[in-house]
């Protein structure tokens, strides 16, 4: 198992320090502040460590309230809001500094059977066919500031690869879509608490780029200021991170400083395993 992937699983599987806290760290390589995924991933662990074991979290609900300072660590502490015959619902605030800095909302259901039905997946590249997001930093990390270079060319264990990808550094406006196929570059224990954890902590890394596609801006001009303010996530299916997940996303609007997105994750087979939808900050200081 590769060290950037150990080093997501040891990140999410929170440590106890109380009846209903938990306390998580952030790693090394952070920069400027924690990372939103992180925090989601973190914060549904802390809540299915409180929850039966024949319960699935089927939804989540988040927002962000203040940036996550990734020198110190967060508290997670849980309210065991509901535990019913068929769902349970639990509440979790993440805490620095003696702030909440993030809550979420989660619900968990026994398994059932019912109605099904589902969209399709679009028809896209085979990722094998795709140059790799490492290949793709590699081409122009010699154009980047040093402290820049360090931190774009660090290891990660999630891989990427976009259908329709933007220039890094002079991107030209595209339409409010992006498809990605993406999988953690080693398996992820297999249960279902800590897919769920790794498929949200991956489902922030590129969902706020689609509301800044039309606009034909970076984040590497300095000139953009950009952060989830909410996220949520419905698991539909259960789901192996280690396998290729194509993540379909678009934004149908932008107003006010926000940008609102949507995605929807499919397995390589065509199911669809979860829904996204986020708003997040975008604003230009041109």
């Amino acid at each position: 198992m590769s060290d950037a992937v150990e080093d997501l699983i040891a990140l999410l599987d929170l440590e106890q320090i109380e009846l209903n806290l938990y306390r998580g760290h952030s790693p090394e390589t952070s920069w400027q502040r924690v990372f939103g995924g992180q925090v989601i991933g973190q914060a549904l662990m802390a809540a299915y460590k409180t929850v039966d074991p024949d319960r699935i979290c089927h939804s989540l609900h988040a927002y962000f309230i203040r940036p996550g300072d990734p020198k110190v660590p967060i508290l997670y502490e849980v309210d065991r809001a509901r535990d019913g015959k068929s769902f349970t619902t639990r509440r979790v605030i993440a805490i620095q500094h003696g702030k909440q800095i993030f809550n979420l909302a989660a619900s968990f259901q026994i398994q059932e059977k019912g109605f099904e039905h589902q969209a399709s997946m679009p028809d896209v590249p085979a990722p094998e066919t795709l140059p790799t997001e490492r290949e793709r930093r590699e081409a122009i990390i010699d154009q980047l500031p040093e402290a820049v270079r360090t931190h774009f060319a660090r290891p990660r264990p999630i891989e990427m690869r976009m259908v329709s990808p933007q220039e890094y550094i002079n991107p030209q406006p595209a339409d409010p879509e992006l498809q990605v196929w993406f999988r953690s570059t080693r398996p992820v224990p297999d249960n279902v608490a800590m897919q769920q954890c790794v498929m949200a902590y991956a489902s922030d890394m590129t969902l706020l780029d689609t509301c800044i596609r039309p606009h034909g801006v970076s984040w590497m001009s300095g000139k953009l200021q950009s952060a989830s303010l909410d996220h949520a996530m419905w698991f539909h299916h259960p789901v192996k991170t280690d396998d290729w997940l194509l993540y379909t996303q678009d934004s149908p609007s932008a107003v006010g400083a926000r940008g609102f997105n949507r995605g929807s994750i499919y397995s390589r087979e065509g199911v669809l395993v979860a829904s996204v939808a986020q708003e997040g900050l975008i604003r230009y200081h041109g």
